[in-house]
């Protein structure tokens, strides 16, 4: 009796944010969807998508922000494997620390985040005024507006979420394994890449995941350091439906956004090692 009880209690918690979900997330985006692929005549058309990526300024701007996806991921990578690694092996006070220190920056506003880049990529900021006082340039650099700074800004912003995704996978891995490699004579690089590495996709992809998804997808850092110049598809749906008042076109740009979205995530999840 008190297990059916349990039950329920489950089923109820969990039935609450489930309808909330379908009612205002998976409804509305069924019918824009819907919408999206039917002509004012009423007909099934994909004419509108046709036209999308026929526009050659669309696709560059498609392209443009699954490169830049692309690059803040394999940067998020580079950086969050080694940290994940350092502080799955730290002793539990510093591990803490370390965890402390990657969490707090997403306890910070992205907006708040964001701004501070300007402070030092900005015309007369940090590192402008750094490299004129060195006397190697005369002339401020050109460093916000443009695709780095936007690289910059995005890592900034998701790397945490591969440091976590990977440190969780990482801390079930037991420690006798790699113990036991270099008792046989495997070095530090060599158990990491056989045995560290493989146990640990599983994080690796799930963190590989947000960060692709996050990236292209995210508004308030390409909107700060792009602006205008450098356009992705979120701050490009911003500029139809807001600035040109192209409802038509701002519903196909939110669902090339929500389908690409969908279809990377299948394809990443495929990747992921399946558990035995």
């Amino acid at each position: 009796m008190r297990q059916i009880h349990q039950n329920r209690t489950i089923l109820f918690l969990v039935f609450i944010p489930l309808i909330f979900i379908v009612i205002f997330f998976l409804v509305p985006l069924f019918f824009v969807l819907i919408e999206s692929f039917y002509s004012k005549a009423g007909r099934f058309t994909l004419i509108r998508y046709i036209n999308f990526f026929m526009d050659s300024r669309n696709l560059f701007i498609y392209l443009r922000t699954l490169k830049l996806g692309l690059i803040v991921t394999i940067f998020a990578v580079i950086l969050g494997y080694p940290t994940a690694y350092v502080i799955s092996n730290a002793k539990a006070g510093r591990r803490s620390l370390l965890m402390s220190v990657v969490i707090l920056p997403l306890m910070t506003s992205p907006v708040a985040r964001t701004y501070a880049w300007l402070i030092i990529l900005g015309r007369f900021g940090l590192i402008n005024q750094s490299l004129k006082a060195m006397n190697l340039i005369k002339t401020p650099l050109r460093l916000i507006y443009t695709e780095n700074a936007i690289i910059v800004g995005l890592l900034q912003l998701f790397l945490p979420l591969m440091i976590l995704s990977l440190v969780s996978a990482m801390e079930n891995i037991p420690d006798d394994l790699e113990e036991a490699a270099r008792s046989l004579g495997a070095g530090w690089l060599k158990g990491v890449l056989l045995i560290i590495f493989p146990l640990s996709m599983d994080g690796l992809i799930l963190g590989a995941t947000l960060v692709f998804t996050g990236s292209i997808t995210a508004y308030v850092t390409p909107a700060i350091l792009g602006g205008t110049r450098v356009l992705t598809l979120s701050t490009l749906l911003r500029q139809k439906s807001l600035v040109l008042m192209d409802w038509e076109g701002a519903t196909i740009v939110a669902v090339v956004m929500v389908l690409t979205t969908l279809i990377l995530y299948i394809l990443l999840r495929k990747l992921r090692p399946k558990l035995i």
